[in-house]
């Protein structure tokens, strides 16, 4: 099953300027579960983006994207 891991980013020129990224990945069970294994996704993500800085993330099921809550 997919879940999305959402990054909340900012430049870090720029702090103010912040976006949100969401890459997707195989997880085997739970929300919470992605939580605890994403930490090597959120490091690759950030050594792949030097502009950027990882200010926070979460783990949220694709279907929920468009979703306004």
């Amino acid at each position: 099953m997919l879940v999305d891991l959402i990054l909340t980013v900012c430049m870090i020129s720029n702090p103010q300027s912040c976006k949100e990224e969401r890459l997707s990945f195989e997880a085997r069970s739970s929300l919470a579960q992605c939580v605890m294994l994403s930490t090597p996704y959120v490091a690759k993500w950030a050594g792949d983006h030097p502009k950027w800085k990882v200010r926070s993330w979460k783990c949220g099921w694709p279907e929920q994207r468009d979703q306004k809550i």
